[in-house]
């Protein structure tokens, strides 16, 4: 079993804020009227430059610190983990539910 190591943490929250960032300026952008679709479009940039930056830094750069992370590994790994902890909280908040409803 692999050990997730600091590199692999920062990975994951790097990219999780940057495709958060791009939805999040994406949504505004769209939906919003005036100083809203600026900042929309500034969220937007934002996540497309952090999320730009952090793979090039993982994929291309000649930095030893960033060679050793599999960075699309890392975060497919990561999001399976996160839908496991969503399916199994969602299944236990309905039974629950039912539990309560029925009692």
């Amino acid at each position: 079993m692999a050990i997730m190591t600091m590199m692999d943490f920062l990975t994951v929250a790097v990219i999780a804020f940057a495709i958060v960032m791009i939805l999040a300026g994406l949504f505004v952008a769209y939906f919003g009227t005036g100083k809203s679709r600026s900042v929309g479009c500034i969220l937007l940039i934002v996540g497309i430059l952090v999320g730009g930056i952090w793979a090039y830094l993982c994929g291309y750069s000649d930095i030893e610190t960033f060679k050793k992370v599999a960075m699309w590994d890392v975060f497919l790994r990561a999001l399976v983990n996160l839908i496991g902890v969503l399916v199994g909280a969602l299944i236990a908040v309905g039974i629950f539910l039912v539990a309560v409803m029925k009692s």
